[in-house]
């Protein structure tokens, strides 16, 4: 009777089959053709839902190609009884494989936009202080005391405007190697900087290129009667609104009632501490209005950090759900399996073989269920950095591999796999001979 209900199990799995690759070749049209935020979780539902689905066929097939490998009678019938029981254990399998699949998805997600989040912020605080005053009568006192002791010091001032019929900050900022060297540019044109500090073109943050459709060369029109082309397209991440950036001299003939408060300090490395004592107590500033480089980067981590804290917990979770799921089915299946199983006790093997078998059966279809989630995680992290972040905030993150973290995450998938045989696999080693001899007793 078990080997029949597998037999006809196997065609409702050829159905399944199809249903899975009719949901891959969605999830691709979609990426194909699709546009927006929707396409984009129809994709991922797409995408999450086939991978699932065709999961019990690839652990079939890859068990089929194993049993070739198989040397004496007991691991011959461990392999057929692993085919055998496969649908029953597949909805369980496939909690896992999507449990497993967004734990690689979304970790690799987070790495990709921890690790670029921290280049850009090396890139962008080039400066060794940051000051901020109240008026432009101590800018101007801040200026003569900076005078001989830094090398620079940049204004940092913005108006908010629209371009494009979208609100939008424009900056601007002055000629000097800061932003020359230091500034990440993902596309530009020949001679970009100069044309900027001369006032003949403009750079935009990708956000604005996205949403506008903005290339090298086209026009901008930064205020009335001012049109430039685009020099260039700078990363902006974690900003959700356009912005902009022209020339000084542009920008205070563009908006002469600006006035910069916040000021860039280019100063030595090791004298950037002394001269932010100096400064405090030279203007009497607070804490907060004197920063080094150190503290704005730490403060931007720290709230990087905690905006992604749940991530770990939601990892741990969702794996901790598909280990009970899969105990729930071995539970299940123990009391089911004991006519296969009393027949090969009573051949001779010793029951303690038995239950490690159970175990070692579960730990393979939990690492070949890794080895396809593999693959699923990575396609998640791409549409969630490539399309689903694009069409949310309108900046796409370069999407980098982690594999320390597959290796600590293929060893928690086993742990939770061997947690989830273990109980059903300890009965088994202590069941009494006489429960096993039941099966024979009442055999009809």
């Amino acid at each position: 009777q078990p080997r029949a209900w597998a037999q006809a199990s196997g065609r409702a799995m050829r159905r399944q089959a199809v249903t899975a690759v009719a949901l891959l070749a969605l999830a691709f049209g979609i990426w194909w053709l699709g546009t927006g935020l929707i396409a984009g979780f129809a994709l991922l539902a797409a995408l999450l839902l086939g991978a699932a689905l065709g999961l019990p066929i690839v652990l079939a097939l890859a068990l089929g190609g194993l049993s070739r490998m198989a040397r004496g009678a007991f691991s011959e019938w461990a392999f057929a009884d692993s085919r055998q029981q496969l649908p029953a254990l597949s909805l369980a399998l496939m909690a896992l494989l999507l449990a497993l699949a967004a734990n690689i998805g979304v970790s690799t997600m987070v790495g990709s936009f921890r690790t670029t989040f921290t280049s850009w912020l090396d890139q962008r605080l080039a400066s060794e202080l940051y000051v901020t005053v109240e008026n432009e009568a101590e800018a101007e006192r801040l200026r003569r005391f900076l005078a001989p002791r830094a090398e620079a010091m940049l204004p940092i001032v913005s108006a908010e405007t629209r371009l494009f019929d979208m609100p939008a900050e424009v900056f601007g900022v002055v000629d000097h190697r800061t932003y020359r060297e230091a500034w990440p540019l993902l596309s530009e044109r020949a001679g970009a900087w100069d044309a900027l500090f001369a006032g003949e073109a403009v750079l935009v943050n990708e956000q604005m290129a996205r949403r506008a459709s903005l290339r090298l060369g086209d026009p901008v029109q930064v205020a009335e009667g001012v049109t430039l082309p685009v020099a260039g397209i700078y990363s902006d991440y974690g900003n959700p609104a356009g912005q902009a950036i022209v020339g000084y001299d542009l920008f205070r003939e563009i908006w002469p009632q600006v006035r910069p408060d916040s000021f860039a300090i280019r100063v030595a490395d090791k004298g950037a501490p002394a001269l932010a004592t100096a400064l405090r107590e030279e203007f009497g500033l607070p804490d907060a209005a004197v920063r080094n480089q150190a503290q704005i980067k730490r403060f931007s981590l720290r709230i990087f950090e905690n905006t992604f804290r749940v991530t770990g917990a939601l990892n741990i979770l969702t794996l901790g759900v598909a280990a009970l799921a899969l105990l729930t089915s071995l539970l299940t299946l123990s009391s089911l399996r004991l006519p296969q199983v009393a027949p090969v006790w009573a051949l001779g093997v010793p029951r303690g073989r038995l239950a490690r078998a159970e175990v070692w059966r579960l730990l393979l279809l939990a690492g070949l269920t890794f080895l396809l989630a593999l693959p699923v995680g990575l396609i998640l992290a791409w549409v969630l950095l490539a399309v689903v972040n694009v069409e949310a905030f309108g900046w796409r993150l370069p999407m980098q591999v982690f594999p320390a973290d597959w290796l600590r995450l293929f060893a928690m998938s086993l742990a939770a796999a061997g947690l989830a045989a273990a109980l059903p696999a300890i009965r088994l080693s202590r069941m009494a001979p006489a429960r096993l001899l039941q099966v024979f007793s009442q055999e009809r």
